[in-house]
């Protein structure tokens, strides 16, 4: 519930450092927003909209305080089919269809498949973006005049600088305000903000996208609306664990999610395309001293404020003083420790975060490396467990009873194990089968569980199941057919 307390943590803990922070995020979303909107082949002014919206909306909505959403490439290089077959209005409705997916999304607690993501893809996960943020800034760095290269370096210099004098003010901040004076009082023939495309000089209108309400339109934008959510809350996820981590407090992961679908949604009716979750604007953000609502707030306000109201001065900021900022996020991002760690910590671990690495960088799909990092620790953890599984036997005094005993978890991965434990030719009356140390997780630990008993008892063989826990005994009796009528047939379609 709302109250004084919660206004003062989530608000107002410290509105200085805030305000300053998000007006530094703001500087820095002009050009990447511009960027995306190139992307995804729309005017610039959809990418700003969705910027400030999205920002805006999520500070009011969102899960995670002093994490900035806005228009992101992940998502905007999924659109581009779409908007070259059909026009920008399908995107607008792509847009309002993927905030209600989203929201769906929050209802349905899917955030807690972020459970399944292992720490070493996290790592990989920021790694790669890392990577991805500075490979941006290549275009900007190459075939440039020297002039360029000084003006970087300069921005650099006073970022990493002015800190040892003072905090009173971000750095990043100083660094795009000084050189853009330069640049401009001594006149300085560098590439600037406004080359990037024309600034919109008017507010966002709302509107209802000219498309045909019709199945057709449906069948059309429902493939792009489920991946556009996909992957932003995927990123939005990945994203709001490390600003958890970063500032070392937690976050509302499905209230954040349901904030996505908002955001996106009054997006899609403001002329904007969908975004998520930016980790490298959330990086300038913290770094810069934001860690509340405000600052998020801040950012999305100071924005349009710029593009619309200080448009000409905002044309005239050097790309060099931006890249500059980013090339401290992406430095700030890496995670360093993982290339000591790589030698300390299990091979497995290490492979897993470098698959995932090298996937999104190759790929440049977060989605797809993600993906193929949680496919690989599930294998490896399968393999560990699977390990983990004993058999061990003994003989009965008279020689007619042999007792084995089953401990660990008897699943997909150790169920061919099991069988192969069992000596099936040797001569018994009595086999005494004892899994009270052991866990049968699926079909398959129980198929083979099946298989066993009936081959023991092919040869006339007695089989006794003893210490089978409660989970075990309720998938057994459901799911074997040992000792059903027709078992051997049974268990050839089992």
């Amino acid at each position: 519930m709302f109250s004084i307390a919660t206004l003062r943590r989530e608000w107002l803990a410290n509105p200085r450092a805030d305000i300053l922070a998000g007006i530094v995020v703001a500087l820095a979303l002009i050009p990447e927003a511009i960027g995306f909107s190139i992307i995804a082949g729309v005017d610039p002014r959809v990418g700003l909209y969705a910027s400030f919206s999205i920002a805006v909306i999520i500070s009011l909505v969102g899960g995670r305080p002093g994490m900035i959403s806005a228009a992101t490439a992940a998502i905007a290089v999924l659109v581009l089919p779409l908007i070259q077959q059909h026009g920008v209005d399908y995107l607008f409705a792509a847009t309002i269809l993927m905030g209600i997916v989203q929201v769906i999304a929050g209802f349905l607690r899917l955030n807690l498949l972020m459970q399944y993501v292992s720490r070493s893809v996290i790592t990989g996960f920021v790694n790669a973006l890392a990577i991805l943020i500075f490979i941006a800034q290549l275009p900007e760095l190459t075939g440039v005049p020297m002039l360029t290269y000084v003006l970087v370096a300069a921005g650099l210099g006073v970022i990493y600088l002015l800190p040892r004098l003072t905090k009173a003010v971000p750095s990043p901040l100083v660094a795009i305000v000084v050189l853009t004076v330069i640049v401009y009082y001594v006149g300085l023939d560098v590439r600037t903000v406004g080359d990037m495309g024309e600034l919109p000089s008017s507010l966002p209108a709302f509107l209802i996208p000219n498309v045909p309400f019709t199945l057709e339109t449906l069948q059309i934008i429902l493939p792009y609306s489920l991946t556009m959510a996909a992957v932003g809350l995927l990123e939005s996820m990945m994203t709001a664990q490390i600003v958890d981590d970063l500032t070392d407090t937690g976050s509302d992961k499905q209230r954040e999610m349901k904030g996505q679908g908002i955001a996106n949604f009054a997006t899609g009716f403001l002329g904007g395309m969908g975004g998520c979750a930016m980790i490298g604007q959330s990086v300038i953000n913290v770094k810069s001293g934001g860690s509340t609502r405000l600052s998020t707030f801040v950012a999305g306000m100071f924005l349009l404020f710029l593009i619309v109201v200080l448009g000409p001065l905002v044309a005239q900021i050097p790309m060099a003083a931006l890249v500059a900022v980013m090339i401290m996020v992406s430095i700030g991002t890496f995670s360093w420790r993982s290339i000591k760690d790589i030698r300390h910590h299990p091979w497995q671990s290490s492979v897993v975060m470098i698959v995932t690495v090298v996937i999104v960088v190759w790929t440049h799909d977060l989605a797809q490396g993600v993906l193929a990092g949680v496919i690989l620790s599930g294998l490896f953890f399968a393999s560990k467990v699977k390990r983990l599984f004993t058999v061990d036997s003994s003989l009965s005094a008279d020689g007619n009873t042999r007792t084995y005993k089953v401990g660990g978890q008897v699943f997909f991965a150790s169920s061919d194990a099991f069988v192969a434990a069992f000596d099936f030719k040797e001569v018994l009356d009595t086999v005494i089968i004892d899994v009270s140390a052991a866990h049968f997780w699926d079909i398959s630990a129980v198929g083979t569980l099946d298989k066993a008993i009936l081959k023991f008892r092919r040869d006339g063989t007695k089989v006794e199941i003893i210490g089978l826990n409660e989970a075990s005994a309720t998938l057994v009796d459901r799911y074997a057919v040992h000792d059903k009528p027709g078992a051997e047939a049974q268990l050839g379609g089992h």
